[in-house]
């Protein structure tokens, strides 16, 4: 490729709504352009990216035995209704009408397509195992789109569904999936970790991320750096943080504490440590049948903790849904308003749990449900009931982790993510088999995403400088970049890039050479912005001297080649890549 031939369109600014460095400069190399909020034309140097991100998808998908097909983008309603998420998705799910007043979705995932495909395809066990996968448009309508591809409206995405016989062999196909996940995001060139993840919305008993390293990651992983643990944060058990709780040392006292509806204030004006403060979150829960009433319930954490909800909504009582209490809820019960509530005395009954850590606290602080007071010296069994105890919180980095070593935390892009469904699904459509004894049985499933367009961004995120972004070689829109000084002015520089192109090209390199009249530092400023991994330029001077120069975009070095070994020491250089 030619660049004179090419649509090459660089911006020497990034529009003012690109926040993170990937919409910045994803924009700014000419590789999207925004259409409407969270929707974006990819360019031709965008789609090249995109297109072998899919390749590489392709490749170990079917080396994994998936069989790819390809389901609509506009889906029926029906069978959204039939698998209990017409309601459940939430605004998320763009619904659409017909002509003929029918309902319809644009496709946020295919699940429930699949499984009607499954259901009246499949008949028999000997059918089984099987895996479909496509790479389609995906729509979810995001409330605020925002940092480009990396939380856009429409995007796309490789989804996968296995189909077993049994949960055995339908973990099987699972493993054989997390496995195929692994090869591919090495291939990608990507620092990743996989973590055990909540399924989410999705549903399911078991899941794992596939998290892209970067400190502009919205996820938390929280992992121990001498063992192979690694979890979302809301999924990394929090442990108790107190061996064994001390007794009583203190007397339940009262205490002024005006001005100060949070811990940390509460801890600066009684001089004492954070940790010896609890705060209070209250929650509630609806009731399932007409007449029924409210309960509310009260979460003790440790000061410097802050709640999980992922785990809160684990909860026993907290099966069909939770909200945070309302204020005249919280008056009602506690005769006070929030920043100064606490498990003494209250004016009406709460349920009552307490974090690890809290449960074997003693002499602690909490409000005292008076507004601009706190108790001291809190104890267990003297001062209120025992209260059931659970992991409540979010892991701090440096906490123990209960196998030995110490936890940490880092920032991460979920990219991918794997899940065992188990008969959610085949469940709500019924989807069954014929078994080896004549008998019907539900189809065990697994449900396998890759953001592909979310990977571009996130390989960014994770790949830039001052300069611009930085590909891995295995994705990037080219591998070379060939920069002749003077390419229409001077016959020699012009037959040395001509002949140097061509036996790139012919040995499958994906090489452009960049025939524009422009200036030098134009020229490099461009491709050091649209991140090729190897640049060589050619110019009269170095020819007289027979070199050229090479210079990897992760370097600053210039190195200076033969030209007759020009076509080997580039080849030799892509591998180190």
């Amino acid at each position: 490729m030619h660049a004179s031939k090419y649509h090459l369109n660089t911006l020497k600014e990034a529009p003012a709504e690109a926040e993170i460095k990937s919409h910045q400069l994803m924009t700014r190399a000419g590789m999207i352009r925004k259409a409407a909020g969270g929707i974006y034309t990819y360019m031709p140097l965008g789609l090249k990216v995109l297109r072998k991100i899919e390749s590489i998808i392709r490749e170990e998908m079917d080396r994994a035995g998936a069989i790819e097909l390809l389901m609509p983008v506009v889906q029926p309603a029906e069978l959204w209704e039939e698998s209990g998420r017409w309601e459940e998705y939430g605004p998320e799910l763009l619904r659409i009408k017909d002509r003929h007043q029918r309902d319809f979705v644009l496709q946020p995932t295919s699940e429930e397509v699949i499984t009607d495909i499954a259901r009246n395809e499949i008949h028999s066990w000997r059918q089984l195992p099987v895996n479909f996968y496509h790479i389609q448009t995906k729509f979810r309508d995001e409330r605020r789109p925002r940092f480009g591809l990396m939380r856009g409206r429409e995007f796309t995405m490789k989804d996968a569904y296995s189909f077993d016989r049994d949960e055995e062999s339908a973990q099987e196909s699972y493993n054989r999936m997390y496995d195929a996940y692994m090869r591919i995001f090495k291939r990608l060139g990507l620092a990743f970790r996989p973590v055990a993840a909540d399924t989410g919305s999705i549903g399911g008993s078991r899941s794992h991320e596939f998290q892209v390293i970067a400190d502009t990651g919205e996820d938390l992983i929280v992992f121990n750096p001498d063992s192979d643990y690694a979890a979302n944060i809301e999924l990394a058990e929090a442990p108790c943080l107190i061996s064994e709780r001390a007794p009583a040392s203190e007397a339940l006292q009262k205490v002024a504490t005006p001005a100060a509806p949070k811990c940390e204030l509460v801890a600066e004006q009684l001089s004492r440590p954070l940790t010896d403060t609890v705060k209070s979150i209250v929650l509630a829960t609806d009731p399932t049948e007409e007449g029924g009433e409210v309960r509310i319930w009260l979460l003790l954490l440790r000061g410097d903790h802050e709640l999980n909800e992922i785990k809160a909504s684990k909860l026993p009582g907290f099966e069909n849904g939770h909200r945070f209490a309302t204020e005249e809820e919280i008056v009602e019960h506690f005769g006070c308003v929030p920043g100064y509530l606490g498990p003494i005395n209250t004016r009406k009954p709460v349920s009552v749990i307490a974090d690890l850590t809290v449960a074997n606290m003693s002499d602690f602080i909490c409000g005292a449900n008076d507004e601009g007071y706190h108790y001291t010296g809190i104890n267990w069994g003297r001062d209120l009931p025992e209260a059931p105890a659970f992991d409540l919180r979010n892991v701090v980095d440096g906490d123990p982790d209960p196998q030995g070593g110490t936890l940490r935390i880092q920032r991460g892009i979920e990219v991918g993510h794997v899940f065992f469904l188990g008969d959610k699904y085949s469940r709500a459509l019924n989807a069954t088999f014929l078994q080896t004894d004549g008998k019907p049985a539900l189809m065990q499933m697994g449900c396998y995403g890759i953001g592909v367009s979310r990977i571009s961004a996130a390989a960014i995120e994770q790949n830039h400088d001052e300069r611009g972004i930085i590909w891995p070689r295995a994705i990037a829109p080219f591998e070379v970049v060939i920069c002749p000084m003077g390419y229409h002015k001077s016959e020699t520089v012009r037959e040395a890039a001509d002949a140097l192109y061509a036996q790139l090209r012919d040995a499958g390199v994906d090489v452009i050479l960049d025939d524009r009249d422009t200036r030098p530092g134009i020229m490099f400023a461009d491709w050091e912005l649209i991140g090729v991994p190897l640049r060589i330029t050619i110019g009269d001077r170095g020819l007289k001297e027979g070199v050229v120069e090479i210079q990897s975009r992760r370097s600053t070095e210039v190195e200076k080649i033969s030209v007759d070994r020009a076509h080997e020491h580039t080849l030799e250089a892509l591998k180190t890549l």
